[in-house]
């Protein structure tokens, strides 16, 4: 197996640029997701790694080989699609084994990989069955052996699960990591799922329009998004924000208040600002709790109820529509005011440019 470097990796189509110098790290063993909404380049950057889209600028090296102009096929890579592409007129055992076959493995060769990849993904029992004889999980599996007789340098995935149902989704995402941690193979991971991504991902690459907006693992994203776009990004349901004005600074706090919360102490950077300045502080849903003698008030406007949980959609004083997460079951009504508080230290200020002001 092997890593990866990305070097000033960049991609245009004509003057359009879609690639706009992505440097990026990928240690041997990682499981590396792409993630970022339709459209932000993470399915293009995949495919510039295999070897289907030219690279326009800039450097790609697999293990210590620089790969620009090397053919996918010597790449060292193995490749999963979203659409499964398998044959329907053969067998399983024959679907997985075929890219050994034309690339003349001998036969006892083929067939102990073969078994060895149906063993891994537990699918012994359906090496006889044809494509139409099988689930869409079972026929993703399929196409996960195919690329593990390959006994690839790096896998890569380009959205595998986003024909599944919700309910297999799931059981496929714990099936990838443990195959993952079977292989201890180095992975890349393209998805528009953020669940998918914090799940799976030792670490994760949030892309927007071509360029990366941060990298890191899946809680260091969520507890310290570098700036707005991943703050909204990553996380289910997305972050709360509002606007609010600076009223003191400290040493490493900003106090912080407006028409939706009374004034707040948060944990920050105050270098940056003066009082004054407009802010926007974000918290999460799930970090916000019923309270009489909350930070804020909002209107209700939409409860769901779940059991475990209450999802309530509110309306803050200023027109800003927050959602509030709150544990068990809580039985309000739309129109009614419900206060709420939340931990300073769990808030996030962002400035004018959309830049996390952490505390350091």
């Amino acid at each position: 197996m092997a890593g990866l470097e990305l070097k000033s990796l960049r991609k245009s189509y004509g003057e359009v640029e879609v690639i706009k110098g992505v440097d990026l790290d990928v240690q041997h063993g990682e499981f590396v997701v792409f993630v970022g909404p339709s459209g932000c380049g993470k399915s293009t950057l995949l495919r510039m790694i295999a070897g289907l889209e030219e690279i326009t600028g800039g450097d790609l090296f697999i293990g210590d080989k620089r790969c620009n102009d090397v053919e996918p096929r010597d790449r060292g890579i193995a490749m999963v699609f979203q659409s499964y592409a398998l044959y329907p007129h053969m067998t399983v055992y024959d679907n997985v084994g075929f890219g050994l076959k034309l690339a003349r493995a001998p036969k006892e060769v083929r067939d102990q990989k073969v078994r060895e990849a149906a063993r891994i993904l537990q699918m012994e029992h359906l090496l006889d069955r044809k494509p139409s004889q099988l689930s869409g999980g079972q026929r993703q599996r399929v196409a996960i052996g195919r690329a593990i007789v390959r006994q690839p340098e790096v896998f890569l995935f380009d959205e595998p699960l986003s024909n599944l149902d919700a309910a297999l989704r799931v059981d496929m995402r714990m099936e990838l990591s443990k195959l993952h941690h079977d292989l201890g193979a180095t992975m890349i991971y393209v998805t528009h799922d953020q669940v998918e991504a914090m799940t799976l991902a030792d670490k994760i690459v949030v892309l927007n329009a071509g360029v990366v907006q941060q990298v890191g693992s899946p809680i260091e994203l969520y507890q310290r998004p570098a700036n707005l776009f991943v703050a909204g990004f990553i996380g289910s349901p997305k972050m709360n924000f509002v606007e609010l004005t600076v009223e003191e600074l400290s040493t490493d706090t900003v106090t912080v208040s407006g028409k939706d919360i009374g004034p707040t102490t948060v944990p920050a950077d105050p270098t940056s600002l003066k009082p004054g300045d407009t802010v926007t502080l974000g918290i999460r849903p799930h970090d916000l709790t019923d309270q009489s003698s909350g930070n804020l008030v909002g209107e209700v406007s939409l409860v769901e109820r779940l059991g475990n949980e209450t999802n309530v959609s509110l309306r803050l004083p200023s027109g800003a529509a927050w959602l509030a997460v709150l544990d068990g079951d809580h039985e309000l009504r739309i129109g009614q005011s419900l206060p709420l508080s939340f931990a300073p230290d769990r808030a996030v200020i962002f400035n004018t440019s959309g830049i996390a002001l952490h505390r350091k």
